[in-house]
């Protein structure tokens, strides 16, 4: 049985399609765990690292007019896990053509996913964002990811995934894998001051309201993987990353409520960890999962990159947000949301953020709390037959809107940041201390 299955290709192995594992034809690649000890630890059957352990094999990429590109494998640097369906990889590449392309020389990432065969591409997205990004607008396109091209491979009728739907049929949402190659850009743990981390931060809270705003998307999965930095000319500019889960604002109530449920779990927004919660996914609920970014960051860390060990307990603060389940979360952020008394424990390095998160909680707590009302409200009111009270479900009342957030984010520690597009400039002049 072993000497036939490793007669097949991977895709028959349901493993991923394209990829030139050399070591599953050549035992002599075969590597021990004392040889990558940074594996031997790895969770999960030796397949949930077939990348890891594929380091310099190639990968075929279907391109223009049949032909294809082939690339080197080499680190990964991102895998997802928790995602609906098979999570994203990353890994940097090199192009395989001997500088005979416009790949060579640049900085690349090989991105695959795996999502049902419905699900609109991030390349369709950005591709609207570039249509719309002229004139003033053109500042965007600084904070948005560079695809230079996107490709999906359809599983055949052999693999698994086939079999799966042939089984199950309706019950069984068929996949492809999609894949892009993309410029790599920089974590933030590359970063060397509070100040750039800001920075980042406030660029990423633009972008999304120009998305939200003009192309009319919305991102869906906040998270640090999806925070990233572009250098250019010296200056640092935060970048939105990872638009594979963003959906068009006019479609955000259609298909069934699961679909509704995104994003990365330690940052996803307390209301949907709620078992009753259905939707529909909101632009606060992106800006609330801004918040438990930095959060976690500034509590977590004592510089971008060196996580901070609590003293009494050995361990790190915030911890188990990324380990436990939904019904955790939601006790564990309602106690935060909730308390009015609620104080961010910062790291010296990020001292300053405690201003900024301190302002946010209140936004966040005190709108949060209107809704409630709101609901006991709505109740009374169907009791009595009486006109429904209106409500502001995307702003919490206007607690927790963008110009909220950016009248808070854009200065840190007494030093203006920079704004990037001229409408925000032009709206900072007239928004009061909001809170």
């Amino acid at each position: 049985m072993i000497k036939q299955m490793r007669a097949l290709p991977p895709e028959g192995l349901g493993i991923v399609p394209n990829l030139d594992a050399t070591f599953m034809k050549d035992r002599k690649s075969l590597r021990s765990a004392e040889e990558m000890p940074q594996y031997a630890a790895a969770d999960g059957p030796p397949s949930n690292e077939i990348f890891e352990w594929s380091e310099g094999s190639l990968f075929d990429i279907p391109y223009k007019n049949k032909t294809i590109r082939t690339v080197r494998v080499k680190r990964v640097l991102f895998r997802s896990n928790g995602i609906i369906g098979r999570g994203t990889i990353v890994m940097r590449v090199v192009c395989h053509c001997n500088g005979k392309c416009d790949w060579c020389g640049k900085k690349l990432i090989l991105k695959l996913s795996f999502p049902a065969k419905t699900r609109v591409s991030e390349q369709t997205f950005m591709d609207r964002c570039r249509e719309l990004a002229q004139g003033d607008h053109a500042w965007v396109l600084n904070h948005l990811p560079h695809i230079y091209w996107t490709f999906d491979i359809q599983y055949s009728k052999s693999t698994p995934q086939a079999n799966f739907k042939k089984k199950f049929k309706d019950d069984y949402e068929m996949r492809l894998m999609r894949g892009s190659i993309q410029e790599e850009l920089r974590p933030l743990s590359s970063l060397t001051t509070a100040t750039g981390c800001a920075q980042v931060f406030y660029d990423v809270v633009q972008c999304h309201h120009w998305a939200w705003k003009y192309p009319q998307i919305l991102h869906r999965d906040i998270s640090q993987g999806n925070i990233l930095v572009r250098e250019k000319n010296g200056e640092i500019y935060g970048v939105l990353n990872d638009w594979d889960l963003a959906i068009w604002l006019n479609d955000q109530r259609d298909g069934p409520t699961s679909k509704f449920r995104t994003g990365t779990k330690p940052y996803m927004a307390h209301e949907q960890h709620g078992i009753k919660w259905q939707g529909p996914h909101r632009f606060r609920h992106d800006l609330e999962s801004v918040f438990y970014v930095i959060l976690l960051l500034v509590s977590l860390y004592s510089s971008p990159k060196v996580k901070a060990v609590e003293p009494d307990t050995g361990g790190f603060m915030y911890e188990e947000w990324h380990k436990q389940d939904d019904t955790f979360l939601a006790g564990q952020k309602g106690n935060v949301l909730h308390d009015a008394t609620w104080q961010p424990s910062v790291t010296p390095f990020f001292s300053r953020f405690d201003l900024w998160l301190t302002d946010l909680h209140r936004g966040l707590r005190r709108g949060l709390a209107r809704l409630e009302d709101h609901k006991d409200a709505m109740e009374q009111a169907l009791k009595r037959d009486q006109e429904m009270p209106s409500f502001d479900y995307d702003t919490l009342d206007n607690y927790f809107s963008y110009e909220k957030v950016v009248s808070v984010m854009h200065r840190y520690d007494d030093e203006e940041l920079k704004t990037r597009g001229s409408e925000w400039r032009k709206t900072l002049l007239s928004l009061p201390d909001l809170y």
